[in-house]
């Protein structure tokens, strides 16, 4: 395949060589005259492990070349990468200038253009970036229409700085953005000897995952600091605590808790995070992120408030009283707290939790019902149909039953606020059905 690759900075440069190693015909594109001279050269512009023997090679065996040519590129190439930098300005946001101005040159060299081309950006933006930013400009310039005249794809890039060669041939996984199926498999010929498994999904989410991926990569570095300046201040060895912590790849490293849904409760979490936090208090040592998560959970909880307050309902009817499915233990339960909430601003709460509802009778919480919410244990039924039907508006705070066959009957058209997730289980989404954070 004959590629062009814009922008020969640090994914760029690597993007060329690790491709022209595969047997592809690539073309670098940059302003910078000296980074196009190098290249050209068989010299590497950049530092980086095992990128100057795979420019050499590529050099040699006349697989890799560079031009600041935008026209030359564009038409003897089918398919280009961009790679171009999106810096930050002082206010947080990002600068497309330079992403804008290639789209536009590379958009009025595709105007002479009469075969087909596929774009493949790989620059991090934010999501929509591509459908209402890069898309437009090109069709404006090119004067053709994408998805028609043309293919356009984000392929988001996870390369680190000192192992991107490794990175680029041993991929967790390969993210396509797509609108149409011959953009998708364009895109996908350039990894079809790289072993990991490819992902199909929108402009939007493609776009996503970098940030997500890069924040979590920080919040993890910022997390596992905090761990052991505590552990330093008490005296704990912070890295055996960190190697054992990784090592439960169940739960400490694994999907688990990486959901979306309603806030965290129970007996455990919310206790041993004050306490903590607390210890750290005391030991002077200021630890942000493990304090602001109490904060990050209540302000979720609020989300739920805002949004039945906004919907304008008075009869509210809920699935699910306990912190989490399979258990009765109403400590600290997240649900709990919403329809505490709820009731003070005047709603009319009917709640469904079978679990709820035998503890209520003879259970191991009785006596923490009758003692601490025995106003809202009053308004627990064993009913679900009743409950339902008795709402404006039906709350999902736990996966309490089959949707479809015990809910979907009984529901008719009155709106869903989901917090658990329960779509996977429908075969036809209500009217007015809403997730919380999805």
């Amino acid at each position: 395949m004959r590629i062009s690759i814009f922008g020969l900075g640090y994914v760029g440069c690597v993007t060329a060589a690790c491709l022209s190693r595969e047997g592809h015909e690539v073309i670098g594109v940059d302003v910078n005259e000296l980074k196009v001279s190098l290249l050209n050269e068989g010299q590497c512009p950049i530092i980086e492990k095992g990128l100057p023997e795979l420019i050499r090679a590529g050099r040699n065996q006349g697989r890799l070349s560079a031009t600041t040519d935008v026209s030359e590129a564009i038409q003897s190439t089918t398919v280009s990468l961009i790679c171009v930098g999106t810096p930050s300005q002082a206010n947080g946001s990002l600068d497309l200038s330079h992403i804008k101005q290639v789209s536009q040159e590379i958009g009025v060299s595709l105007k002479e253009k009469e075969s087909y081309h596929c774009f493949i950006y790989r620059s991090t933006v934010l999501p929509q970036t591509t459908r209402t930013v890069i898309i437009p400009v090109l069709e404006e310039a090119s004067g053709k229409q994408a998805h028609i005249d043309f293919d356009v794809c984000f392929n988001p890039e996870f390369l680190r700085e000192g192992t991107s060669v490794h990175d680029f041939y041993h991929p967790p996984l390969t993210i396509i953005g797509h609108q149409t199926a011959r953009g998708a498999s364009t895109a996908a010929e350039l990894y079809e000897s790289i072993p990991a498994p490819i992902e199909y999904v929108s402009y939007e989410i493609a776009e996503m995952m970098k940030y997500v991926s890069n924040t979590f990569h920080a919040l993890k570095v910022a997390f596992a600091n905090e761990i052991g300046t505590i552990c330093k201040a008490i005296g704990v060895d912070s890295y055996e605590v960190m190697r054992l912590f990784c090592m439960d790849t169940k739960l400490n490293v694994s999907p688990a808790y990486l959901k979306p849904g309603f806030g965290f409760g129970g007996s455990c979490l919310p206790k041993d995070l004050r306490a903590l936090v607390y210890k750290a208090r005391d030991v002077d040592v200021y630890a942000p992120v493990l304090g602001s998560i109490l904060e990050s959970n209540r302000l979720h909880i609020q989300r739920a408030v805002d949004y039945l307050v906004r919907k304008r309902v008075k009869k509210v009817g809920v699935l699910g009283l306990s912190f989490k499915e399979g258990t009765d233990d109403l400590r600290e339960s997240p649900t709990v707290v919403l329809i505490e909430q709820l009731i003070g601003k005047g709603f009319d709460v009917r709640i469904y939790d079978p679990e709820v509802y035998l503890a209520k009778l003879h259970g191991a919480n009785k006596d923490y019902i009758q003692r601490e919410i025995p106003h809202i244990a009053t308004l627990v039924s064993d009913n679900l149909p009743d409950v339902i039907q008795s709402s404006d508006l039906l709350v999902v705070a736990k996966a309490l039953a089959d949707f479809d066959r015990d809910v979907k009957p009984f529901l008719g058209d009155k709106p869903v606020y989901d917090l658990v997730r329960i779509r996977p289980q429908l075969t036809g989404m209500p009217s007015g059905y809403e997730g919380i954070c999805w």
